[in-house]
């Protein structure tokens, strides 16, 4: 039974929102970052990178406060402001590639802890730690954790309803693509939606695992500390957005090794040979047609990597997974690599223009060789969640990848 709730977000007015909010912080370039902050007085991003006017370096700790400090001056300011009622926002996003519509609700830590909200990738503790620190100075959620659920046709009638209505927000962002905000404040579509996932058994976490972790952290921290603490409070929930399981979007990450493990190319090749069909394509531009199906480049060649099901056994959904193959078929045993965090030998990098990017990096000098993988499926990484197993890292790709600022979470 998964609880999710409405809550009252703090927002940016409607002719403001373009303005306020943001690409995730990582994903601008120094460059693009520097612009935003110099020339958009009411970018989200000021909250976030609040020493940029002081232009020296800060510690970690004097970073919180001052992010704490820049969001209660955009509240001071009227820039935000927290909605008089309790809502769940639906949200539209719109690319040249993709349509995605789901909800943004308040997910429950206990269904984290208790396993209704499902994990399919490793955390690392340190991080989690900080960043639980980060929330409990900063007192938002600024960003939703991507969660996915089973097709349900109930919930989608609803989002359907308010897409005939007038959007409170509606704009283009300046990467061209465009963003819908409704909001569902009537009590009965509130309470058809709660109950639609409470007879859900399972949610599953599509992006997101550290911050999810972060924020039940948080939870049991502040529940500890508060004598009459009654379940209901906020901090037992962190914002999340929730989109159907078909509506999810997953591609790969290729792998790029700086070297072959101090084997020649024909020795690396005997060994590949035990594991899979080779076949030496040449020039031609390739990608993998189908799960357990790889593509090479080496030496200024493409090739295409057919496992050898014979010499591999499947043994639980995580050995299915074509990450976790390469890691025991190529990377551990041929190549040497046994940490999949933290090998400079190895880097990782979407999978976007996948076959050139396989090319041109191997190309440069930079790495040896290059391989490309099979995007994963949502039934895999269900599979995996289920078995309570975990991916290797960067194992999937997944979009939509959310704003900042959009829609912030006080606790």
């Amino acid at each position: 039974m998964a609880t999710v709730k409405p809550f009252r977000a703090v927002r940016a007015q409607r002719d403001k929102i373009a303005l306020v909010s943001s690409r995730s912080y990582e994903s601008y370039t120094d460059a693009e970052l520097g612009a935003q902050l110099e020339f958009n007085p009411l970018s989200f991003l000021h909250i976030i990178s609040p020493s940029y006017k002081f232009q020296h370096e800060i510690s970690t700790d004097e970073r919180f406060r001052m992010i704490r400090s820049r969001y209660l001056e955009f509240k001071e300011s009227k820039i935000l402001s927290k909605d008089e009622k309790p809502s769940f926002y639906i949200y539209k996003k719109v690319t040249k590639e993709a349509i995605y519509i789901g909800i943004i609700v308040a997910t429950s830590s206990e269904d984290y802890q208790n396993n209704i909200i499902k994990k399919h990738e490793e955390t690392i503790h340190s991080r989690e730690v900080l960043f639980e620190k980060y929330l409990k100075t900063v007192g938002f959620n600024a960003e939703p954790i991507l969660l996915t659920y089973p097709d349900n046709s109930v919930i989608n009638n609803i989002i359907n309803k308010y897409q005939e209505q007038r959007a409170e927000y509606e704009f283009t962002s300046r990467n061209m693509k465009s963003h819908y905000v409704w909001l569902v404040t009537n009590t009965d579509d509130i309470a058809t939606i709660s109950a639609e996932f409470k007879k859900m058994n399972a949610i599953y976490i599509a992006d997101g695992h550290h911050r999810s972790a972060s924020s039940a952290l948080l939870s049991k921290d502040l529940r500890l500390g508060d004598s009459n603490h009654n379940g209901s409070e906020d901090y037992n929930f962190f914002m999340s957005y929730l989109i159907p399981e078909s509506n999810l979007r997953i591609s790969s990450f290729n792998r790029f090794v700086k070297d072959l493990n101090e084997l020649s190319k024909e020795q690396f090749l005997v060994k590949l040979d035990e594991w899979f069909r080779i076949t030496n394509l040449g020039q031609q531009l390739y990608k993998p047609s189908k799960k357990h199906h790889f593509v090479m480049y080496l030496d200024g060649e493409f090739y295409s990597l057919y496992l050898r099901k014979t010499v591999y056994k499947i043994e639980n959904p995580l050995s299915d997974l074509d990450a976790q193959l390469l890691y025991d078929t190529v990377l551990h045993p041929i190549l040497g690599i046994d940490d999949l965090r933290n090998n400079d030998r190895l880097e990782y990098k979407p999978a976007k223009n996948a076959e050139i990017d396989l090319k041109t990096e191997v190309d440069s000098g930079k790495f040896k060789v290059s391989f490309g993988l099979f995007p994963a499926t949502v039934e895999q990484l269900k599979a995996i969640a289920d078995a309570n197993l975990k991916m290797p890292p960067k194992s999937t790709y997944i979009e939509p990848k959310l704003r900042s600022g959009l829609t912030l979470y006080e606790f």
